[in-house]
């Protein structure tokens, strides 16, 4: 019989997990053990409980597949909770695994003292995931840990945490034959929705994560096709398709605004239309709303539906292309992206010097809350699906390198930072050398928190706290044995880019303005 930690694993690989992040702790040990003898699972070790989550997250964004995250009991568990929150917020499949104390030791409603004991571990988690379970006994962990995937990976998707005593990971178990979470191919009733659009001379669609997530890019192409429709993309679903109905700028802009105003219909596939996006709904209701949402209560909860076709996106999308009836262009797309690129170019041409560098590479971008994160956030041109990963849920500032950890596992990958979020994490640079990841680190370093030194100025408030000591960024990065250029500006960039491979740093000297995504900038608001 294996042991519950082998079993835990043996759930995990039946679930295709072939990656887990984490850290070694006094009460994880017997899963390192178990994972030293099991091939199949590679273990990441990181330098920090935060960074083993969101590095998991990173991964979970862009390959589609769950992360996991393996972390120890009390402070190690609660290390967690900033990244797991993003991850819930932003509607990725992570589970995080985290020991608990044992239950031998344990007094229901008494706080003991053991190492590292917490009242209630698992109730820390209830604000910030889907669903958390602790396993009950030790011949329990596999169905638990089974439960546990299941529940990030169904629609929609979402964190999970599961608690498991530590001395159940050392017991004699039953095997456990895990179950795959079968695809979602509900077709709802088309018939509304149907004439909703054949009565609309302006549809727009507008497409969310949910749509990314479930695949739905070859399916809202077709649609778009046929209904001659300009596509919106959320931060959460750039990259979801390159059609050339594809708007490439962010509805904050006033031509992309313009027609959300202008649309008589506005087709929302899998998203909740959120206050980031939606300058904290000073967009007005659309005139018609058909949504299409695994989630019904998500799909209205900010803007009423007029009609919601409840289920995959993917599958449901499929199905409405294939019936509307085809219709004549109302607008012209590429004059509207021609527009937004040279409002941005007049804005900050600097910022457009670091959106064409990072055109010309095929690589994964993942973006940190920064002002160069909020410029390629908004504008960057994102040409395959989950090829942009930007922390838009909670909007975690420190996101931005350790999520490129997860991401590069499986891609190339580019991670845009500024001087005071990478400080956050700065130590997992010992993580990227040891695992030799094709991870290329972009540090902007304008002194300091720019967007907050911004939002003081214009507040006309002292400057104060924004201003940072912060170290010889290229030297830090060559003592891990990472190699490292400095650039005066982004001129230099692309070339420097070509020429990195496996772990490198290049730090730009540089300070950008704000793009119009950022809320001191929104035009709506600025209007009223």
């Amino acid at each position: 019989m294996p042991k519950g930690a082998e079993s835990l694993l043996e759930v995990l690989a039946a679930h295709d997990v072939e990656v887990v992040f984490g850290l070694p702790g006094v009460h994880n040990l017997a899963i390192w053990e178990a994972l030293a003898k099991r091939p199949g699972i590679r273990m990441i070790g990181v330098r920090h409980e935060q960074t083993a989550v969101y590095a998991a997250d990173g991964y979970a964004r862009t390959t589609g597949k769950l992360g996991v995250a393996i972390v120890t009991t009390g402070p190690g568990a609660a290390n967690t909770l900033g990244a797991t929150g993003e991850a819930w917020a932003s509607g990725s499949p992570v589970l995080v695994i985290a020991t608990d104390i044992p239950s031998t030791l344990r007094q229901p409603g008494v706080y003991r003292g053991v190492l590292h004991e917490t009242r209630d571990q698992k109730s820390m988690f209830t604000a910030v995931t889907k669903a958390t379970f602790d396993v009950p006994s030790a011949v329990e962990v596999g169905s638990y840990t089974d439960k546990a995937v299941q529940q990030a990976l169904q629609g929609p998707h979402g964190p999970v945490y599961l608690g498991v005593p530590t001395d159940f990971l050392s017991d004699e178990v039953p095997h456990h034959t895990a179950t795959k979470v079968a695809p979602t191919h509900t077709v709802a009733d088309l018939s509304e929705a149907e004439q909703l659009i054949a009565g609309s001379e302006r549809p727009l669609i507008w497409a969310g994560g949910g749509a990314a997530r479930s695949g739905a890019g070859p399916a809202i192409s077709a649609l778009a096709a046929k209904l001659q429709a300009p596509i919106i993309t959320t931060y959460g679903a750039r990259g979801l398709t390159d059609s050339p109905h594809v708007v490439r700028g962010p509805v904050h802009a006033p031509p992309v605004g313009k027609l959300w105003d202008d649309a008589d219909l506005v087709i929302a596939i899998g998203t909740d239309f959120d206050g980031m996006m939606t300058q904290n709904w000073l967009q007005p209701r659309p005139r018609t709303l058909l949504a299409i949402n695994i989630d019904k209560a998500e799909a209205s909860k900010n803007y009423p539906a007029d009609v919601t076709l409840e289920g995959d996106a993917a599958t449901i999308t499929t199905a409405l292309a294939a019936e509307v009836t085809a219709k004549p262009a109302s607008v012209d797309v590429a004059a509207v992206n021609a527009e937004v690129r040279a409002l941005a170019e007049a804005d900050s041409p600097e910022a457009v010097q670091l959106l064409r560098a990072l055109e010309g590479t095929d690589a994964t971008i993942v973006a940190d809350m920064c002002i160069p994160g909020y410029w390629i956030g908004g504008f960057h041109h994102v040409t395959k699906p989950r090829g942009l990963a930007y922390p838009v849920g909670w909007g975690t500032l420190g996101f931005g390198f350790p999520a490129a950890i997860g991401a590069a596992v499986e891609n190339r990958t580019i991670a845009v930072v500024g001087d005071g979020g990478f400080l956050f994490a700065c130590g997992d640079l010992a993580t990227l050398r040891q695992e030799g990841l094709p991870l290329t680190v972009v540090l902007v370093d304008d002194g300091g928190y720019g967007m907050l030194r911004y939002d003081q100025q214009i507040a006309d408030h002292t400057i104060s706290g924004v201003d940072l000591t912060r170290p010889d960024f290229a030297k830090l990065a060559e003592s891990f044995g990472i190699p490292a250029v400095t650039l005066d500006g982004f001129t230099g960039l692309s070339d420097a880019l070509e020429r990195a491979s496996g772990p490198t740093m290049i730090v730009v000297d540089a300070s950008l303005t704000p793009p119009v995504t950022t809320s001191p900038r929104w035009y709506r608001k600025n209007a009223t």
